[in-house]
C-alpha cells in the first residue's frame, strides 16, 4: 500500500480531460483524502495537448509529484509527451481505438482499454472518460459506488438515465480492468485516508468568496485567462447578497468603473492579468492621486504581450510595483496557498479603505487555477474595517466659499473621508495635483505637502499587517535561506525536507506583503543564512532584485529561475541546490 500516489489524464482538448479529472478527484476529496491538482492546457478553446495532474495523499501536499504513477491517455500524443514522467512499474491506462504503444524496454504496464467502444455500447462516445474513471478506480481498488453521487451531481439535471449510463460506463471501466489484471495491482491501493469532509478548490474561486465575506458588493471585469473564474463565480453568487457586476468593454473601464464604486462607498474590485494590467495603470494612478480605495488582482501568466496565456510564470513583480507613472501609495499582497487567498482577499478590501489607496493582490496561475485540499475557513476570522471613512458624521455648516478638507494633512498621512452627498461635506474629486479641499493646485509647497503626506500613510503598514512573511525558520545559523513568494510554498517546503535529510540545514521565508518591502522582518533571516536561494517563475530574478534593493547582502542572494511555462517540481529545485553544495560546500 501507498500514502500518495500521482495520477494524469491527457488528450486532446474538448475531449472532457478536465470533468475525467474532476470526478476522478472529487472522489478522493470525499474519501478524505488531500489533494492537489495542475491542469496543463492550450490558448484555444478545442483541440492541441491538455492534461490534469492530481496528488492523492494522505497527508498534506501544496505542489505536483515529480513522477507519475497512473496516466489515463486518450491519445498517442499523451503517451508520447508524458511518459518520461512514469516511474518503474508506472501503469498506462490507454483508450484502445488509437491502438497505444510504448516505448520498449521499459517497466511501464500498458493496459489498452476499450474506452470508446464501450462507451457507444452505453448510447454515447462521450461517456468514454466515465469508462475511464473506473479503470482507474479498478487499478487502486476503489468501490465504484463512491462516485455515484458525484455523477448525480453533475448529471442529474439531465436525467436519471444519464446518471444511470455514466455510472454503468464507470462500473464497465472497472470491470475490463479487474478482468484485464486479474486482480488489482497491490502496489497502488492507497492507505485509507481520514475520512474527513474538507473543501476542494481553486485559487480563484476562494480568492471570490474572501471578496464575497468580506463586503465586495461590486465588480467590474473584462474577460481574461486565468481571471475569468473570478468574475464568473462573482456573477454567480454576488447578486444573492445585494451586488452587482459588469462586463466591461476593456479594463481599462473596469478599473474606472470599480474606482466610481469605491468613491461611492461600496467596496468594489476588478480582476485581470499582465495584458489588462498594463491598460489600467494609468487609472491605478489615478486611485492613488484621489485616495479612492481599490483592489485589483492580478493573476499572472507568461509573458509580454498574449505571451503564454495559459502557462505559469511570474514576471508583472516589477510592473506591479513600479508601473504607474509619478509616485503613489500602493499595496502588493500574495497569498502563497488557496486558504490564504480567502483570507487575503479579505485583509486587501481592508488596507484600501483604511489607506486610502490601490492594493494590488498578487497571483499566478499555478495558485489562481490549480485545486487544493482546503480545511474549513474560519469565517469569524472574517473583520470588516473601514478605517477614517465616517458614514454619517455631523459636520459644521460650510460658509461660502468654502469646502470639506477630503484631503487634509494629518501626520498618519490618512485623510478623513465621506460618502458623496453628505451634508456640508462638499469638496473637488481631480487627478491632478490638488489642495486639501481638492481644489487643483500647482503651489511648490502644496505640492511637497499632499506628496508627503500620501507616501507617509504606509510607514508603518509592515508592522500591521497580519502575516508579511511566512516562515519556518528552525535553525539559528541555518546553510540556506529559501525565500519565495506566491505558488512556490509547496514545492520549496517539500525541497526542505530533501535537503535536511542530507545533513543541510535549511530555513525558509515566504514573502506575503512584497509592497512596501518588510524590510525589518526578512533582514535578520538573510544576515543569519550562509546562503540565500531566491526561487521564483521568471528570467530576471525580480523578486531577488526587490530583496537586494531592500536588505542589501547581495553577495549571498542568488536566485533559482524557470520560466518556461510549466510549475517547479521539487526535485529540479533539490537538484540545483545539491550541485550549489558540491561547488561550494554547505559552510
Amino acid at each position: 500500500m501507498v500514502n500518495q500516489l500521482s495520477w494524469k489524464v491527457g488528450g486532446q482538448q474538448g475531449e472532457g480531460i478536465e470533468i475525467t479529472g474532476e470526478i476522478f478527484a472529487t472522489a478522493m476529496n470525499h474519501l478524505g483524502y488531500y489533494l492537489y491538482g495542475y491542469r496543463h492546457f492550450s490558448s484555444r478553446i478545442k483541440g492541441g495537448h491538455t492534461n490534469n495532474k492530481i496528488r492523492v495523499s494522505t497527508t498534506p501536499v501544496r505542489s505536483i509529484q515529480d513522477d507519475l504513477d497512473i496516466l489515463v491517455a486518450f491519445d498517442q500524443e499523451t503517451i508520447d509527451v508524458n511518459f518520461h514522467e512514469l516511474q518503474d512499474e508506472g501503469i498506462v491506462l490507454a483508450d484502445a481505438k488509437f491502438k497505444p504503444t510504448i516505448p520498449e524496454g521499459t517497466n511501464v504496464i500498458l493496459y489498452a482499454v476499450p474506452f470508446t467502444d464501450i462507451a457507444r455500447e452505453l448510447g454515447s462516445s462521450l461517456m468514454k472518460n466515465m469508462v475511464a474513471v473506473g479503470a482507474s478506480s479498478a487499478i487502486l481498488d476503489l468501490e465504484t459506488d463512491n462516485y455515484f453521487g458525484i455523477v448525480e451531481q453533475i448529471f442529474g439535471r439531465k436525467g436519471s438515465k444519464v446518471v444511470e449510463n455514466n455510472m454503468r460506463a464507470i462500473e464497465k471501466g472497472a470491470d475490463f480492468i479487474k478482468s484485464e489484471a486479474n486482480g488489482t495491482p497491490s502496489k497502488l491501493k492507497m492507505e485509507p485516508a481520514d475520512g474527513t469532509k474538507r473543501m476542494y478548490l481553486i485559487g480563484n474561486d476562494a480568492i471570490s468568496l474572501g471578496f464575497l465575506a468580506g463586503g465586495c458588493r461590486f465588480m467590474a471585469a473584462y474577460p481574461i485567462t486565468p481571471a475569468s473564474e473570478i468574475m464568473e463565480f462573482m456573477i454567480k453568487h454576488l447578486p444573492g447578497y445585494g451586488g452587482t457586476v459588469i462586463q466591461t468593454e476593456d479594463e481599462m473601464a473596469a478599473a474606472t468603473m470599480a474606482i466610481g464604486a469605491n468613491y461611492g462607498g461600496v467596496r468594489a474590485i476588478t480582476a485581470s492579468a499582465g495584458p489588462g494590467l498594463s491598460l489600467m495603470m494609468e487609472s491605478i494612478g489615478l486611485a492613488g492621486m484621489t485616495e479612492t480605495p481599490l483592489v485589483v488582482v492580478d493573476t499572472q501568466r507568461g509573458g509580454p504581450s498574449t505571451g503564454l496565456p495559459t502557462k505559469q510564470e511570474q514576471s508583472d513583480l516589477m510592473a506591479m510595483i513600479y508601473g504607474t507613472h509619478g509616485e503613489i501609495p500602493k499595496v502588493v499582497i500574495a497569498p502563497s496557498t488557496v486558504e490564504e487567498g480567502f483570507y487575503d482577499a479579505v485583509e486587501a478590501l481592508n488596507i484600501a479603505e483604511e489607506y486610502q489607496c490601490p492594493v494590488i493582490l498578487l497571483s499566478d496561475l499555478q495558485l489562481s487555477l490549480g485545486k487544493q485540499t482546503v480545511d474549513t475557513l474560519d469565517f469569524d476570522r472574517v473583520e470588516v474595517r473601514r478605517g477614517n471613512l465616517e458614514l454619517e458624521p455631523d459636520l459644521p455648516k460650510l460658509g461660502k466659499g468654502e469646502y470639506f478638507k477630503r484631503y487634509e494633512v494629518t501626520e498618519s498621512g490618512i485623510s478623513p473621508r465621506l460618502l458623496p452627498g453628505t451634508k456640508n461635506g462638499v469638496f473637488h474629486v481631480t487627478g491632478v495635483e490638488h489642495d486639501e479641499t481638492g481644489k487643483p493646485s500647482e503651489k511648490a509647497d502644496n505640492r511637497k505637502k499632499q506628496m508627503d503626506k500620501r507616501l507617509r500613510k504606509l510607514k508603518d503598514l509592515p508592522k500591521y499587517f497580519p502575516t508579511p512573511v511566512a516562515t519556518n525558520a528552525k535553525h539559528d545559523t541555518p546553510d540556506l535561506l529559501f525565500i519565495g513568494y506566491i505558488s512556490t510554498r509547496g514545492v520549496i517546503e517539500e525541497t526542505m525536507s530533501r535537503l535536511e535529510n542530507e545533513g543541510i540545514k535549511v530555513n525558509h521565508a515566504h514573502l506575503r506583503l512584497i509592497h512596501p518591502f518588510p524590510t525589518e522582518e526578512v533582514k535578520p533571516l538573510i544576515e543569519k543564512a550562509k546562503k540565500v536561494i531566491v526561487v521564483e517563475h521568471n528570467a530576471t530574478a525580480q523578486l531577488a532584485n526587490i530583496i537586494k534593493m531592500n536588505v542589501g547582502h547581495a553577495d549571498k542572494i542568488s536566485s533559482i529561475l524557470k520560466y518556461d511555462g510549466t510549475p517547479f517540481l521539487p526535485n529540479e529545485i533539490y537538484q540545483d541546490c545539491m550541485q550549489e553544495v558540491m561547488l561550494h560546500g554547505n559552510s
